[in-house]
């Protein structure tokens, strides 16, 4: 098995201190509910509470330590390349709409930041899109075209602070970076109280529209007039939003630097194996965080090589000694390139969603906060309909079409992973394997000590078969995302019950 550098966890977890809410323990009632304590939750809760609502946010973990906690924390309103498509297949005024509320979602975060002199390495910065070489720099031009057109703090430049040369990249002054996860943690602290709460360690298993909405858990049931479901993909089967947006895990490195190497801004290719990049205060120096290596859950089983490629590049094209940090992470990629943000579905009064945010979070989940507190609050936000999560999705583009095809065959093809594996004496130490256990197909992890860990292979979430991820120990289901430790426990929605324990004592 192949070793790999850097501690195995996120930089922006490692580096703070674990939270210790209590879990629900008794039911209660809030005017609104909120599942999940990431940028969604976290933003909504507190601009709904100074709005005078009582809340409830309830995280089956720790706040901020799902998707908002292994992030590449950029906030920013350039995202890769977009605008030039948005223009094209949406016209100028919804492209419009989208840049104009991507830019308050930053200033939303500047000025809780300000105002509450949060301790999170906030920092303007200025965020580039750069072309690695001539054949992607029409696209960065064009790029660079349509977002002057809308309005944008946006330039094309042929230099950039990299530490090696490109061939243009379009730069977007202003921007900002954060420790994503002391932010959330400052901005969690003040939920609780006046009738509002955080419970942690509480696992919500459904949510059942009434009046009012009734929450329930793995540890009692939460009564709310509004519920928010800010779970990445939402843990409720409804509005077909696991066919509207497909799962794509990706992977991140963090090496020391020092200060005077370091590349200034905020950076990511424009090309299909693009890399992104940006820095953060570590030690007595700088982290230089490098992501990239995308590809679909639980379609890659040997992951450590997506790491390898990381540490490549950060050796030559940085120069670093060393790896500190190595962590992956996982969104979901929207059909249509705008993220999903309002009701559950066009039947839904109560019960509200977010996703599909295509890894750029950090500013697309903070206007989803804005967004939905306003439509919980009866307020009217000039940018709710873009974003409608109801709102027709073009099922017949290649993309979604693509994706749903491969759902479809790995539905049918799976089930016949495994066959000719039959005994658990086939699988190595530190080996993920699926084995044919009595005509059930098992998920086998034998640990470094010979222990045998086997559970039931079907993903408990909509029935497909999970794969074996071997950098990260995890059960990945290659149909809509859910996983899963080797022991079988959730890690990631979308589902909320753990994988079926299977007898190990078979030879």
């Amino acid at each position: 098995m192949t070793s790999l550098s850097g501690k195995h966890v996120s930089f922006w977890i490692d580096s703070t201190q674990e939270t210790n809410y209590p879990s629900l323990e008794n039911d209660v009632s809030v005017d609104v509910a909120i599942v999940g304590a990431g940028i969604v939750g976290i933003t909504a809760a507190k601009l709904l509470k100074e709005a005078g609502k009582t809340v409830a946010v309830i995280e089956s973990k720790r706040v901020g330590t799902g998707v908002s906690g292994h992030t590449t924390a950029k906030i920013t309103s350039l995202h890769r390349l977009i605008y030039a498509d948005l223009i094209k297949e949406l016209g100028e005024e919804k492209a419009r709409v989208y840049a104009e509320s991507n830019q308050a979602a930053i200033e939303c975060v500047a000025s809780f930041v300000e105002q509450e002199q949060i301790d999170c390495d906030f920092e303007r910065k200025s965020a580039y899109t750069f072309a690695p070489s001539a054949e992607d720099l029409s696209a960065v031009e064009a790029e660079a075209e349509a977002a002057t057109k809308l309005g944008l703090p946006a330039s094309f430049v042929r230099e950039t602070s990299l530490p090696f040369s490109v061939a243009g990249a379009v730069q977007f002054e202003n921007q900002a970076e954060f420790h994503a996860r002391k932010y959330l943690l400052h901005l969690a602290q003040g939920i609780p109280g006046n009738g509002c709460h955080v419970f942690e360690d509480t696992r919500v298993k459904t949510v059942d529209e009434g009046n009012p909405c009734q929450v329930k858990t793995s540890k009692g049931t939460v009564t709310a007039q509004d519920v928010i479901v800010a779970t990445n993909l939402p843990i409720l089967d409804q509005g077909l939003f696991f066919a509207k947006a497909y799962p794509k895990r990706s992977y991140l490195i963090g090496a020391k630097i020092d200060r005077s190497l370091a590349p200034e801004g905020m950076f990511i290719g424009a090309n299909d194996n693009y890399r992104s990049i940006r820095t953060t205060p570590y030690e007595d120096g700088l982290l230089l965080i490098i992501g990239g290596e995308g590809h679909k859950t639980g379609t890659v089983s040997e992951t450590e090589e997506r790491y390898q490629q990381l540490e490549e590049y950060a050796h030559s094209r940085f120069g670093v000694d060393s790896i500190e940090y190595r962590w992956s992470t996982q969104d979901m990629a929207s059909m249509d390139k705008l993220p999903y943000i309002g009701k559950l579905t066009p039947t839904t009064n109560h019960i509200y969603t977010a996703t599909g945010f295509s890894l750029w979070g950090m500013t697309r989940g903070t206007l989803s906060g804005m967004i939905l507190s306003d439509l919980i609050l009866g307020r009217k936000n000039r940018w709710a309909e873009l974003y409608d999560a109801t709102r027709a999705t073009p099922f017949v583009s290649q993309d979604s079409l693509r994706e749903n095809a491969d759902v479809a065959t790995r539905w049918i093809s799976d089930r016949f992973k495994g066959l000719q594996t039959n005994s658990f004496s086939q699988v190595s130490k530190g080996e993920g394997k699926l084995v044919t256990v009595n005509g059930d197909k098992v998920a086998t992890y034998r640990d470094e000590q010979g222990k045998i860990h086997a559970v039931s292979a079907v993903c408990s979430h909509l029935g497909c078969i999970v794969n074996w991820n071997s950098a990260e120990k995890s059960w990945d289901c290659p149909c809509h995302g859910a996983r899963f430790s080797y022991e079988g426990k959730v890690l990631q929605a979308p589902a909320v019950n753990d994988l079926e324990k299977k007898n190990n004592t078979s030879s």
